[in-house]
């Protein structure tokens, strides 16, 4: 079965829909996000993306990201995705949303308009193995200092959009 992925416009008004594929072949914007899981401890849930995955695999990343369906509202995508990649489930709220594009290998570019969502858990996360190779908690300045230090172990959209969630995770938490 073939996914396809919401094209929108600079605005997020949805323009049509794509095979998920061809829209990043062709570098259009669609509809996207990204879930950032945050422990007591104000520790970050990264995972580590299954080698196997057709960008950025074995990078490191945000607890969640994937893309909503056609008829989704980006909050019921995300609940389901959170519990699909990661095994897990939270309450969810949204923090801010940005736009950015980033060439990826193999002719591939993400541009995307990403919707963030914060929550805040203390579970542990049952990942599925074909889309996750490992998981970590860590804290946000060892975070910080990694992403400056080795940038190559990261996804580009973590190190685009790292110092907003950096300042948004302390105002909703």
């Amino acid at each position: 079965m073939t996914e396809n992925v919401i094209l929108v416009d600079q605005y997020d008004n949805e323009t049509g829909i794509m095979p998920k594929m061809e829209a990043h072949i062709k570098g259009l914007l669609h509809r996207a996000f990204s879930i950032f899981i945050f422990n007591s401890e104000g520790e970050l849930l990264l995972q580590q993306r299954a080698l196997g995955k057709y960008h950025s695999g074995g990078k490191w990343t945000n607890t969640c990201c994937s893309h909503p369906r056609l008829g989704e509202q980006t909050i019921d995508a995300a609940n389901r995705r959170l519990k699909e990649e990661m095994g897990m489930e939270c309450d969810l709220q949204y923090g801010f949303n940005f736009i950015y594009k980033a060439d990826m290998l193999n002719g591939i570019a993400e541009h995307e308009f990403d919707h963030v969502f914060f929550g805040l858990s203390n579970d542990m996360p049952k990942p599925v193995a074909n889309e996750v190779a490992d998981y970590k908690y860590v804290s946000m300045e060892t975070l910080e200092k990694d992403i400056e230090t080795h940038p190559d172990r990261y996804t580009e959209w973590l190190k685009i959009c790292f110092n907003k969630v950096m300042k948004s995770h302390l105002q909703i938490f």
